[in-house]
């Protein structure tokens, strides 16, 4: 996977780091949002479901632990990674932050070339997640990546390469809305010229196949699957 197609939501109440980090990791090619408090990140984090969230722990209005604890809780988040970024470098500080759930745990000062070297790591320890999950088991269907099979109410359903490999991508992640340029990255790569009706088609298709009225297009940006 290629860094521009990795997320990160940096969450930080002083300005100068948000726009230090934001910098150096957009200059690395990753797509970085930005909150200012526990709770717009939480909001954000719900909407963005970002690969990557780099915390801050002493906040105001909700600090970095409860915010941490009350992300990981979120079944949309499952995957998201989380790490501790703060100038506390004490034991139970950290040991607080992992309690809560936390990935990892970096202490600032940092250098930009550390930061993004830990980023890195951490990405490839998400995309070794994500090729283990060879099966995706949800309420009311199954896509088992191995065998390119789909249960569907008990029912075997086998879908040419194209529509299975779109259906698992939807399905990877609920409620998480796949753009246009994300799926054709993913499904057909990016040295492939495919017509814009093209994925219109495979997801008409799966729908006719399989009936999943959970396959929800997003007018003007892409589409989810919706539990």
């Amino acid at each position: 996977m290629k860094t521009d197609e990795y997320s990160i939501l940096l969450v930080d109440d002083e300005p100068d780091i948000l726009e230090f980090l934001g910098y150096n990791l957009r200059k690395e090619g990753y797509i970085v949002h930005t909150a200012e408090n526990g709770k717009e990140a939480i909001e954000k984090a719900a909407n963005i479901i970002p690969h990557l969230i780099i915390l801050d722990v002493m906040m105001p209005k909700m600090d970095g632990i409860e915010t941490c604890s009350i992300i990981k809780k979120n079944p949309k988040l499952a995957n998201t990674l989380v790490v501790f970024l703060t100038a506390r470098g004490e034991d139970y500080s950290q040991l607080a932050g992992f309690d809560a759930g936390a990935d990892d745990y970096i202490t600032k000062p940092i250098k930009p070339k550390i930061i993004t070297s830990r980023v890195k790591a951490l990405l490839r320890r998400y995309k070794e997640t994500e090729v283990q999950k060879e099966v995706v088991e949800l309420k009311d269907i199954i896509i088992d990546k191995e065998k390119y099979l789909v249960i569907k109410d008990g029912n075997e359903i086998i879908l040419p390469r194209k529509e299975f490999e779109l259906l698992s991508i939807l399905c990877s992640k609920p409620n998480k809305v796949f753009t246009r340029s994300e799926i054709f990255s993913k499904v057909w790569g990016d040295d492939v010229i495919v017509g814009d009706r093209t994925i219109d088609v495979h997801i008409r298709k799966i729908r006719e196949k399989i009936g999943i009225e959970n396959l929800k297009t997003i007018k003007g940006v892409g589409y989810k699957y919706e539990e």
